[in-house]
């Protein structure tokens, strides 16, 4: 099932039952093939301007979902669409037109900036190769506009990363999204890697660009604090596949999956009055490799039912409007 976004305009982006696959083989002599199942069956769509939340624990496949809608990663099976085409089959000659409206901003600022390029250089980089400015006079005034849209001076251009802050290094990343005027980006734990004030600046950025620019996020994040800020709806994923799908302010109150229940009460609190009751999750999360049959949150949820939710997987449903929950016992 597809949740719709509250946006009466078509969407930009849908994702139809997309699962991303990958083969792991054993020893050399014993030919053993088993499959890593990163993402199983994921379906949502975006709106323009919209921002929906993709939250969950590292290893849930929400990266190799991210990459995926981008096209950087094949799917093995399902559908994305972007803009009204189905960019699932077709070639990467026929995908680059599209590569400039779909961009990436990396979890890593020190590490998704080639340490011998200068800014100048990496922004030019990305300018060149959706040939956006071919003229030298029009590109030099864009990189100036895009390091003060970022909050950089244009003294930057000249300088190499390791002479940038780790909150400068993720602004120069946004420039570079920025270069080629994406109407989607996929934001991969933007501010993971950041000190806590510096998240705020980041996170604020970006909100603030989306303002003026149109722009659309998939914003991937383990925090959930960061995820009802920044989010228009809010999508939880746990072993490859999105067990809740809710609109922000439904976030604080109504939700409905026991694991997301429990990544809630895991989350600080300062105000004692709004302290939830601690919900553990005993053992680890399973291995994609061999996840469990039916609810693959079963081993660890508190209260999980023999002979259903071992056995039949639950699908998404609709429990209120926009609302939708994959478990057999919420409602």
């Amino acid at each position: 099932m597809t949740a719709q976004p509250s946006a009466a305009d078509a969407p930009l982006l849908v994702v139809d039952d997309v699962a991303t696959h990958f083969v792991q083989r054993g020893g050399f002599l014993s030919g053993e093939r088993r499959v890593l199942r990163a993402v199983d069956g994921v379906s949502f769509t975006l709106g323009a301007r919209e921002t929906l939340g993709l939250v969950g624990e590292s290893g849930c496949g929400k990266s190799t979902l991210g990459r995926t809608v981008l096209r950087l990663l094949d799917p093995t099976r399902g559908r994305v669409a972007f803009e009204g085409r189905d960019i699932t089959r077709i070639s990467q000659r026929q995908l680059r037109p599209l590569r400039s409206r779909m961009q990436i901003i990396f979890q890593d600022p020190y590490a998704s900036l080639n340490p011998r390029m200068t800014v100048r250089a990496t922004l030019s980089e990305a300018l060149g190769a959706h040939g956006t400015y071919p003229n030298a006079n029009e590109q030099r005034a864009a990189l100036d506009e895009l390091l003060s849209r970022v909050g950089l001076r244009s003294n930057a251009l000249d300088r190499y990363p390791h002479e940038f802050s780790g909150g400068q290094r993720q602004r120069i990343g946004i420039a570079r999204a920025l270069a080629v005027r994406p109407r989607l980006i996929v934001a991969d734990e933007p501010v993971s890697a950041l000190d806590l004030s510096i998240q705020a600046q980041i996170i604020n950025l970006m909100m603030d660009l989306q303002d003026d620019l149109g722009l659309s996020y998939l914003f991937i994040a383990h925090d959930l604090k960061v995820v009802e800020h920044v989010s228009h709806r809010v999508a939880v994923m746990y072993l490859g596949r999105i067990v809740e799908l809710m609109p922000r302010d439904r976030l604080a109150t109504h939700t409905l999956h026991p694991y997301t229940k429990a990544l809630q009460s895991a989350v600080p609190e300062i105000d004692p009055q709004k302290r939830r009751k601690r919900s553990l999750l005993h053992g680890d999360l399973p291995s994609p490799l061999s996840p469990p049959s039916g609810c693959a949150f079963h081993p660890r949820c508190p209260i999980a039912q023999r002979g259903t939710c071992d056995i039949i997987r639950p699908e998404l449903r609709e429990l209120a409007p926009g609302h939708f929950v994959a478990c057999h016992l919420a409602g």
